[in-house]
């Protein structure tokens, strides 16, 4: 009855009981019912139905393990095709986490790119600052000077937020070079101006010089012709000695006349040259009075920007010390509410402890009774504080 019953349990087996039946060593109860089954009995070979008997109980053998083979080869297929239903399905579920993540995240990764930009723009406005003291080439002190009045219309305030300090000492440091770029402009250029002013007045002289050899030659031109025209008046007949005494006469005074006409033209060159080199030598001291007041003006102007340094220095200290003066006040606070605390509780506590011992209570029994019900150690019972 029981190798029956075991028999009719493997045609039981289904896709529900699978699970339960092909584990390590799960067969084995099957393959025990079987063999009790095919060796309870010896039957007789001699017999055409005994001969029978054994080929009908090794069908039943066949039978039995089909009947356990099919379900199990359908329960492994199974096992094989899990892993793709668990991938897929962690797949997806993935995704959705990831997605899921990425949306709960959003608010504060939109904040964070706010706030990078926000940085960024805190930066280029500091890059732009320095910016201002970089040429390719070297500036009139005029351009230096504008440069220098607008970054000076800069405001710093707290609108450059946790950057002040750094755009206070970026633009101190850049209005810094930019003055003493401004400085070193305007003395180039005042000797520039020097420098074209003894150009002019070398050319002036030079000038003069070529005028004074022209009307020296020109002179010397005109006495020699005269003195060799007299010469051959006199040579030509002695009774036109007094004509040609008078014509050499005339011809002198003519010379004359054209050395000081010569030496007109000169002087009127001498005096251009003189006005240009004076024109020179006022635009001179012009600049060199525009370079002192630059001077001072980046002096004071450097000074300036030290108070504005310990100002804000002063500003820092001493909001950090109403921080700490904050702080500490909110510290002694707390320790003043948590003595208030104990002492309340202690009070109640004691209260309670004298309850007890009015009851004939040991005063450590008390306190110990109200100590395990203060801990909550005592269940139901609780102390109003």
């Amino acid at each position: 009855m029981s190798a029956q019953q075991q028999v009719i349990t493997i045609d039981d087996i289904s896709a529900d009981n699978a699970p339960a039946i092909y584990v390590a060593g799960g067969l084995g109860q099957f393959f025990d019912a079987v063999k009790a089954e095919v060796t309870g009995e010896v039957p007789d070979l001699t017999t055409v139905k005994g001969r029978a008997r054994i080929a009908s109980l090794a069908a039943t053998v066949s039978k039995s393990k089909k009947a356990v083979e099919t379900p199990g080869r359908d329960y492994l297929k199974r096992l094989k095709e899990m892993p793709k239903v668990v991938e897929a399905e962690l797949r997806e579920f993935v995704t959705k986490m990831d997605n899921l993540r990425d949306a709960t995240r959003q608010p504060l990764t939109d904040w964070e790119d706010a706030d990078q930009a926000r940085k960024d723009r805190h930066v280029d406005g500091i890059q732009a600052i320095k910016d201002l003291a970089v040429f390719e080439e070297p500036p009139a002190a005029t351009h230096v000077a504008k440069i220098i009045a607008d970054l000076e219309s800069v405001e710093i305030n707290d609108s450059w937020e946790e950057f002040l300090a750094e755009a206070a000492q970026v633009k101190d440091q850049t209005l810094a070079k930019l003055r003493a770029l401004h400085t070193e402009r305007i003395q180039y250029e005042a000797e520039h101006a020097e420098l074209a002013r003894l150009r002019a007045a070398a050319e002036a002289q030079a000038q003069r010089d070529r005028d004074a050899e022209i009307a020296r030659v020109a002179a010397e031109q005109a006495r020699l012709q005269a003195e060799q025209q007299a010469q051959a008046e006199r040579e030509a007949a002695a009774r036109r000695e007094q004509e040609l005494l008078d014509q050499a006469a005339a011809t002198k005074r003519a010379a004359a006349q054209a050395a000081l006409d010569a030496e007109a033209a000169a002087e009127r060159q001498r005096l251009q040259l003189e006005l240009q080199a004076e024109q020179a030598r006022t635009a001179a001291a012009q600049a060199e009075a525009s370079r002192v007041a630059a001077e001072q003006r980046a002096e004071q102007d450097r000074l300036a920007a030290i108070r504005r340094q310990e100002e804000a220095v002063e500003q820092a200290r001493l909001a950090e010390v109403a921080r700490a003066n904050a702080a500490a006040d909110e510290i002694l606070r707390q320790q003043q509410e948590r003595q208030a605390d104990v002492a309340h509780k202690s009070k109640i506590l004691g209260e309670a402890k004298q309850a007890l011992i009015g009851m004939n209570i040991s005063e450590e029994l008390a306190k110990a009774i109200v100590l395990k019900i203060a801990r909550g150690e005592v269940p139901n019972v609780t102390i109003q504080f």
